[in-house]
Parts: structure tokens; C-alpha cells; sequence
């Protein structure tokens, strides 16, 4: 399907959709199994037009098994990877203070009932029969300004978009399926995590939406601020 939202946007990469399916789809990209790829990678490739894929035995990364919903952390390593580093794990990431506090973000995170086989799609490229999981939107300040308004525009609310602590990954794909799981309208921005900034551009961030959440915005978008001539002198603007 063609995305209005991606039209208003000026949007010059693709809009990725997030599925499950039971096999890897024939010539998707993905990485060999037990070789460590970033998740990332996968969308980025996603948004330029390719269809991407990982299961678990070709997802070696901890935190994009984690972030894909495979698995959850196990203790042992990981707290003091993301926090102080210990003699066993010299090498940390100090994305969290102390181990007790990389704990609690390891034993907090959502946990979803997993496929076979996640597929990253661009989004004109899913078929009638095909149902999303999530829309990721690889954006900009200006774009992500629209989306940000977007999600709030009929809603009686004002939280209706969130940033949460997790990889680039679990940003992008954990937090919303598991809001689509709970049918919740959560919106996620995501990519602030420093370690997948090394893998996208340096002005994009993500922005991910329930795929029951991304149809109803695809049809208030036309009437929306989208169409004012604000937004018009915006657009004029992106690259």
C-alpha cells in the first residue's frame, strides 16, 4: 500500500512494515546464522527498498533478540555489559549506571509471543492478504514533528507517543508490538540508542506505530494540519 502520511512527509525512503511470517521470505536479506549482524542494519535496508528477515538463529545480537521479541535477557553478563563491565565482562557499554539498574531494565522489558520468522517490508510492497505487525518510520526533526502531531490530532489525550530506554531495536519493534498486542495506540520515537546511531544517518530517528494505530492516522491525515500552510513551509524545507 502507498502511505499518505509518507506523502506529507516529503518522505524519500520507504515507510517499513513489520510482520511475522513462517518462513523466510525467498531472497530477503538477512544475516548467516550464528554470524552477529545489527538489527538496524535490517530496517535501514527495509526502508531503501529492500525486504529484510531475521529469525532467531540468525539474530545473535542479545539485544536484538531481545528487541525482536525472540527472547528475553538472561542474567549473568549482560547487566555489567550495559553498565561498569566486570573481570569476566571487561568490556561495557555504561548505558546504565550499575548493574542493579541494568538488571531492573533487563527483568522490565515487554515480553511478546514471537514468530517463526520476522520480515521487514517496504510498505508498498505488502499485499492485501499480508497483516503488519508496525510501521517504522525512518524520519527527520521536521518529519518527526508531523508525526508526533499526527498521533496526538484525534486523540483526546496528549501521551499518545513515547520514548523508551531499550536498543535501537526494542525501540523501533519491541515497545510497539507489544503495544499492538495490547491494543494500545502507543506511538514510539526511537533510535536514540548510541550504539544503533552508529548504523543509521545522523539526523534520523524512528518513529513506530501500531499497525491498527498507522490505518486510522493514514485516514485522518488529509484533513489534518498536514494541509495547512504551515505545514506547506515546512515541507519546502526537508531534503
Amino acid at each position: 500500500m502507498e502511505s499518505r502520511i509518507a506523502n506529507h512527509l516529503c518522505l524519500k525512503n520507504h515507510p517499513v512494515a513489520v510482520m511475522w511470517t513462517d518462513e523466510m521470505p525467498e531472497g530477503a536479506i538477512h544475516f548467516q546464522d550464528g554470524k552477529w549482524g545489527c538489527v538496524v542494519a535490517l530496517i535501514k535496508a527495509a526502508s531503501q527498498g529492500k525486504i529484510a528477515a531475521a529469525t532467531e538463529a540468525t539474530t545473535v545480537c542479545r539485544g536484538g533478540r531481545a528487541g525482536l521479541g525472540f527472547s528475553g535477557y538472561e542474567h549473568g553478563q549482560i547487566e555489567y555489559f550495559l553498565s561498569t563491565g566486570s573481570e569476566a565482562s571487561p568490556k561495557c557499554e555504561r548505558y546504565k549506571k550499575t548493574p542493579e539498574l541494568a538488571r531492573t531494565f533487563i527483568d522490565t522489558i515487554p515480553r511478546i509471543q514471537p514468530g517463526k520468522c520476522m520480515v521487514f517490508k517496504p510498505l508498498h510492497m505488502v499485499s492485501a492478504e499480508e497483516l503488519p505487525e508496525c510501521v517504522i518510520f525512518l524520519v527527520n526533526a521536521d518529519q518527526l514533528s508531523g508525526l508526533v502531531t499526527l498521533a496526538n490530532y484525534d486523540q483526546p489525550t496528549q501521551d499518545n507517543v513515547a520514548v523508551r530506554f531499550a536498543s535501537g531495536c526494542g525501540q523501533a519493534v519491541l515497545y510497539p508490538l507489544s503495544a499492538g498486542e495490547a491494543k494500545d495506540k502507543t506511538c514510539y520515537i526511537g533510535m536514540t540508542d548510541p550504539s544503533a546511531r552508529k548504523v543509521i544517518g545522523r539526523d534520523q530517528l524512528s518513529f513506530s506505530i501500531p499497525y491498527s494505530r498507522f490505518l486510522k492516522m493514514e485516514r485522518e491525515a488529509d484533513g489534518s494540519f498536514l494541509t495547512t500552510d504551515t505545514w506547506e513551509i515546512i515541507k519546502k524545507r526537508i531534503p
